[in-house]
């Protein structure tokens, strides 16, 4: 049967008719249109959603094309959301398909937007926009399905608030770092040099970071070595003249020359005279610009082969392939020569400086799909590494290494794929009890593996916060108004927060006067009012904007009705000493700021009572006052207060 009532046959029998119903009128949201998304558009579309939008800021690219198959070769450079809808929509003629364009982090894709959805499906391959989409979920109390490829091994991981763990209960790694000196002046490895190509010198030739500044003034405060920091001040505040010529109309190659004999050269010259740097570790060797090219320039190692290269070609035989055998190489997988990587390294600047010269381009920032851009990295790390000693990369594993690829497999992702709409269909029952986090392992006997959901994790500050919603004029609201109307007759001390900005505590409100248009808190943000005494949970408010039938009389804003109430937090309980403490046999001496407590006015040895130190004067915040005081702290108002009677002052 071919027709399209038949179309829906096999599905209808599956799901069941009042399930196979109801999918018609679901309104799904699918974040992005990459590996695992083209493959979920496909199946949520041929499964019957009716109502689909989906959303990516990406465009495609030609590697884009063996995985990812809504895409031919006439797409690339076009935008991934809407080639996929064109592409998909003929599959399911019932099927709306709503494309956007853009990035999941603006403005207008609110909470009061992605309440407008049934369900959320991520498919996503950044960790910040993953973070924000379940914060989202969180706040608009739409289920969320969350998932996620590395080349052979897969996730899906069904997501409810109140019920289950969100995506942020558990903490996720972060990404490796390397010390700024490490990266700048001693590289020990290939990645070294990769990352010093890509992020420091792309952006001192390229970008607007002329002296790399705060990244020094970060890794001084981190401890790192203070001499080195200030040569490498110095050596960053050199590149001015390398900068203005690439800017410039640069036929000859001179701005190459120019950027090569500073950084390969002098720089590495400058090092050298640090001679305690060097006692411990193989020191660099500076670079000949016009040796190289002649193919005299020879490099002579140190080690344990005693080895030495002319122009990157060792002096020693080894074993090679055949000419044959390496004809057949691809170009990208085959190894420079040294004058190879400095013809690329002035090639890749050469088109790179016209580019900007153009005035098509302020700056340039590394693309793993930019040729010229890979080309530049590639040149430039496999130089810095023959001046290291450091072994050298291919095209493609620059590639690899710069761009953070993980392979993607096809194969992969159409199994995740399928997964996240079993578990959405779940969730559309309300089969909470079915829900699973499912796990794609590299197990030939047991590939799927599947766990029960954890709860939410009590200190989770996204899910476990209170989420609640003001609509306002931020030009005209106060951040007194929300902060204030939101806590009610609640007169509690708290701090308030946008994202990591302090923007009141109890001994500072000088922002609640000010407007939210002032303080950049505006639609889609997100204030956080914290309660200071940490006895109750944390209310987070989304600011939405005002409904157009809103009258211009009225109040800016309109406070939740009714207003939110945290839960109380529970206290873990505090764990008893194994063993009690042995009461010190030691006297004090007496002292004019020491108190001490006899409760009972005894005649007890001084050694047996307390020692407590006087608290500090300038204490303003009533709650730190009564914490103190259960602490068995005095806190006196003033100079002219006398303690109670159970108190001896020995002066």
């Amino acid at each position: 049967m071919s027709t399209a009532a038949g179309r829906s046959n096999h599905a209808k029998a599956i799901l069941g008719p009042e399930l196979h119903s109801r999918l018609s009128e679901t309104k799904v949201l699918l974040v992005g249109a990459g590996g695992i998304g083209c493959e979920l558009l496909k199946n949520v579309v041929l499964t019957g959603f009716g109502k689909i939008t989906l959303l990516d800021l990406d465009t495609i690219d030609l590697s884009n094309l063996n995985r990812q198959f809504l895409f031919r070769k006439k797409d690339v450079k076009q935008s991934k959301a809407l080639v996929a809808a064109q592409t998909a929509g003929p599959f399911n003629p019932n099927v709306q398909i709503t494309p956007i364009f853009g990035n999941i982090k603006e403005p207008q894709y609110d909470v009061d937007w992605f309440q407008s959805f049934d369900i959320v499906l991520n498919a996503l391959d950044n960790l910040d926009a993953r973070r924000h989409v379940n914060k989202m979920c969180m706040a608009a109390q739409v289920p969320l399905v969350e998932s996620g490829t590395a080349g052979y091994l897969g996730q899906v991981q069904p997501l409810v608030k109140d019920l289950t763990e969100c995506f942020d209960c558990i903490p996720k790694p972060t990404p490796k770092t390397f010390p700024v000196c490490t990266i700048r002046s001693t590289p020990s490895q290939p990645i070294h040099c990769i990352v010093w190509s890509k992020s420091y010198l792309m952006g001192q030739l390229f970008g607007l970071d002329q002296d790399a500044g705060e990244e020094l003034d970060e890794a001084e405060k981190q401890g790192e070595n203070a001499q080195e920091i200030a040569n490498l001040r110095k050596e960053a505040q050199g590149f001015s003249e390398a900068r203005a010529a690439i800017r410039s109309i640069n036929p000859d190659g001179v701005a190459a020359k120019m950027a090569f004999q500073k950084v390969f050269d002098h720089d590495i010259r400058n090092l050298l005279s640090m001679s305690d740097m060097w006692r411990n570790r193989a020191p660099p060797t500076p670079l000949d610009y016009d040796a190289i090219m002649n193919e005299t320039f020879q490099v002579v190692r140190q080690d344990s082969t005693n080895s030495s290269t002319v122009n990157g070609k060792s002096t020693h035989p080894v074993a090679s392939t055949s000419a044959a055998g390496a004809g057949l190489a691809l170009k990208d997988q085959r190894k420079l020569s040294l004058k190879e990587n400095l013809e690329l390294f002035v090639s890749s600047i050469n088109n790179l400086s016209a580019r900007l010269s153009s005035g098509s381009v302020d700056t340039i920032e590394f693309d793993k799909d930019d040729d010229d851009t890979l080309d530049f990295v590639t040149a430039a790390s496999n130089l810095r590494s023959v001046a290291y000693g450091i072994e050298e990369k291919t095209r493609w594993e620059v590639k690899e290494m710069a761009g953070n690829i993980i392979p993607a497999i096809a194969t992969t992702n159409a199994i995740i794929s399928g997964l996240i709409v079993l578990q959405a269909l779940h969730l559309l029952r309300k089969s909470y009890d079915k829900l699973r986090n499912v796990h794609l392992q590299f197990k030939p006997t047991v590939p799927l593996s599947t766990i029960t959901l954890s709860t939410p994790n009590p200190a989770c500050g996204i899910c476990r916060d209170t989420y609640t919603k003001v609509l306002c004029d931020p030009v005209r609201t106060t951040l007194g108004d929300v902060v204030k109307g939101v806590l009610g007759d609640d007169d509690r001390e708290v701090g308030v927060y946008e994202d990591k900005r302090v923007l009141a505590d109890p001994d500072w409100d000088d922002n609640y006067d000010r407007t939210l248009d002032s303080l950049n808190v505006t639609g889609g943000k997100f204030l956080s009012i914290v309660d200071e005494d940490g006895e109750l949970g944390t209310i987070t408010v989304a600011i939405g904007g005002l409904p157009s039938t809103h009258p211009a009389s009225a109040p800016s804003f309109i406070l939740p009705d009714p207003l939110p109430q945290p839960p109380r937090k529970e206290k873990p309980p505090v764990p008893a000493p194994e063993t009690p403490p042995r009461a010190s046999l030691k006297r004090s001496a007496p002292d004019d700021d020491v108190i001490l407590l006899d409760d009972e006015k005894s005649s007890e040895p001084a050694a047996k009572k307390q020692k407590l130190s006087q608290p500090e004067p300038e204490i303003s915040s009533p709650s730190k006052k009564r914490r103190l005081e259960e602490d068995g702290l005095i806190m006196m108002e003033g100079a002219d207060d006398k303690l109670d009677d159970d108190v001896i002052v020995i002066d």
